[in-house]
């Protein structure tokens, strides 16, 4: 074991993340063990200490060490990189390798992972850190592969004694054969509901994953009451249980074995899950996929449109700080071309992920979204006048009249055109030879996308999304608190359901048409609840794994980061989770009865503020205070209450 303490390196170069950030339960809990993650700059893996490769899976995402003096560490690259198949990935050592630190062991496409899997944070988690006295973590900010210490395991006193003691004693867990798993496997498959409950299963290198047919069937307390199973969740239709690196590969051959459930590739579990999603959850799936990938751009925009709001707007004084201070009227201008570039060219950003999800080129997509925007085009939001002054202006194609307007901040029009231009080019790829390709796919697909979105497309969606638009606008102009108190309540359910990813395309339709949304400002009272409701249950909590998860995830969630509070904590003992939704209603229906507006979508939690219209701060801070104290104040109580018996 270790003497004193062993340095772990940085495997990759990238910016560090905290583990209960990463996005995925099984690493955001710790049911793997503790550890950091890192957001990669580059695709190279390197030996973090001087050890033996213990496990490397088959699919090369994944790679288990166990180091010379007794640490185990596994490096698993991106989240759900198991469903890529080993595609980008590349293997430089096999399990039985004796490594050194800075030593290769896998090179990915860092650029083909980010387009394919929901991340590319990997995390880096010791597995026996129980065998330990502590890990202390790196405060960097990011970390240089082979150069940053990433961690250092602190020994236990005696731990060296006790284990040459019981070195001595014949092997247990270590010495287990897969057969002597088959017990095991029965009873998980059992608490699951039993053969007839399975579809299809597989593994990856850390967990069992099922597509199962009803998964209200599980009993998810005798599940997670087993030994080796160290927690459980449902995602993406798929029901996960996590065993642990080099255990899960023989409880899942045991459960081959000993049980009806033969053996299936990821594909067939990821289509049996595909299969239980009706046509809604699927809609929504697409939207989350089109929509996730320009956040950063869109997040980003929204805080540098809140500092421009700052800038423009009497907040401090009964002038604008640009009508008080002229000299910085220049820096305030270039601050709002900056901020508003990603909501003017915002088809482009939609065109760009919406032709890459549905399996066309991405490049055409966002000339298709250019297209769209094109300055020679009447722009969107001079549309209204330009009726009521009949000034649209028109081409005329052999007698058919068609609007000559360009489609700005519209989300509708070029999601359909997306997904017209990927089919017409997925068609016609199959049909001409590769020597033509260059020369009559691309022009073909966008010629003939371009006359179907200008004459069919684009009018009959800009239509749709503004009908949307005014209903909204309706119903919250006149019953404005009850929209706020609905929305409110419902947001953090829509969450777990993954729907509220349909508002994010409502919100951009809000901003497209109106210039504001009085949707995302409760989305945002929303985060901060589920926050208050994790840092309460820290305070009531007497268990110290409980405590750390909550504070560190009610942070999150005070940073707009919710699913680590919510599924982590809140969700887990339920009446924080009822405690959290009150406390967003009744904020809800305050700021919408006050009609607090934001201008962009930024980051949700406590910055939320820089997005809000300057004259709704005041009623959206009366917001935060209700998000701050009711939720808190219900979960403390109760928890006393229940967690103290």
């Amino acid at each position: 074991m270790v003497n004193k303490e062993e340095f772990i390196f940085a495997p990759l170069s990238g910016e560090v993340k905290q583990l209960e950030d990463v996005p995925d339960p099984t690493f955001a809990e710790k049911m793997m063990g503790d550890g950091i993650a890192i957001d990669p700059s580059d695709g190279e893996v390197i030996s973090p200490l001087n050890g033996e490769i213990v496990q490397i899976f088959p699919t090369k995402h994944a790679v288990g060490l166990k180091g010379d003096n007794g640490v185990e560490v596994l490096i698993h690259i991106g989240l759900d990189t198991v469903n890529l198949n080993g595609e980008g990935f590349t293997a430089h050592v096999s399990q039985g390798d004796y490594v050194k630190a800075g030593d290769p062991l896998i090179t990915f496409d860092l650029d083909f992972v980010r387009e394919k899997a929901p991340s590319a944070i990997t995390p880096i988690i010791i597995t026996n850190g129980f065998d330990f006295g502590g890990i202390e973590k790196t405060a960097d900010k990011s970390v240089a592969r082979g150069e940053s210490v990433l961690l250092k395991i602190q020994s236990k006193e005696g731990l060296q004694e006790e284990k040459s003691k019981t070195s001595e004693e014949p092997a247990t867990e270590p010495a287990k054969k897969q057969g002597e798993y088959s017990q095991e496997a029965k009873e998980i498959v059992a608490a699951l509901g039993g053969e007839e409950n399975v579809n299809v299963a597989t593994h990856c290198v850390t967990r069992l994953r099922f597509a199962l047919k009803d998964d209200d069937k599980v009993n998810k307390e005798e599940l997670e009451s087993l030994d080796i199973v160290k927690g459980s969740f449902l995602s993406s239709g798929q029901f996960q249980v996590v065993i642990g690196q080099g255990t899960v590969d023989k409880v899942y051959a045991a459960m081959v074995n000993q049980t009806g459930i033969s053996e299936a590739s990821k594909e067939d579990v990821k289509a049996a899950s595909g299969k239980k999603q009706n046509p809604l959850q699927q809609a929504i799936k697409v939207l989350a996929d089109v929509f996730i990938p320009i956040l950063p751009a869109i997040v980003t925009a929204g805080l540098l449109m809140g500092i421009n709001n700052i800038l423009v707007n009497p907040v401090f004084w009964d002038e604008s700080v640009v009508e008080r201070y002229p000299e910085w009227a220049g820096l305030a201008d270039m601050i709002n071309i900056i901020a508003n570039t990603a909501f003017t060219f915002l088809p482009a950003l939609i065109g760009w992920s919406a032709v890459k999800r549905f399996g066309g080129n991405e490049l055409l997509g966002v000339v298709l979204g250019l297209i769209m925007v094109h300055p020679a085009l009447l722009n969107a939001w001079a549309y209204g006048d330009a009726v009521k002054e009949g000034t649209v202006p028109v081409w005329n194609l052999f007698g058919l009249e068609v609007e000559k307007i360009g489609y700005q901040g519209q989300v509708l029009p070029v999601l359909i055109a997306s997904w017209v231009l990927a089919k017409i080019e997925i068609f016609m790829r199959k049909r001409v030879m590769d020597s033509l390709q260059l020369l009559i796919v691309a022009p073909v697909a966008l010629l003939v996308t371009g006359f179907l979105t200008f004459i069919i497309i684009g009018p009959i969606t800009f239509a749709i999304g503004n009908t949307i638009t005014d209903g909204l606008i309706a119903v919250f102009d006149n019953f404005p608190i009850i929209g706020g108190l609905l929305y409110g309540a419902i947001y953090a359910p829509l969450v777990i359901t993954g729907m509220h990813h349909t508002f994010l395309a409502v919100d951009l339709q809000l901003i497209g048409s109106t210039g504001s949304t009085f949707l995302w400002p409760i989305l945002a009272l929303s985060n901060i609840a589920q926050g208050s409701a994790a840092f309460a249950m820290m305070v009531a909590a007497k268990e110290e794994k409980l405590k750390g998860l909550a504070g560190t995830s009610g942070l999150s969630a005070y940073l707009g980061i919710t699913e680590p509070a919510m599924f982590g904590v809140n969700l887990r003992f339920k009446y924080p989770f009822i405690a959290a939704v009150i406390g967003s209603s009744i904020a809800g229906g305050w700021i919408t009865w006050m009609g607090v507006k934001a201008t962009s979508i930024g980051i949700g939690g406590i910055p939320a503020p820089l997005s809000i219209m300057p004259d709704g701060w005041f009623a959206f801070a009366i917001g935060m205070i209700i998000v701050l104290i009711i939720p808190f104040l219900i979960t403390l109580l109760i928890g006393l209450r229940k967690l103290n018996k």
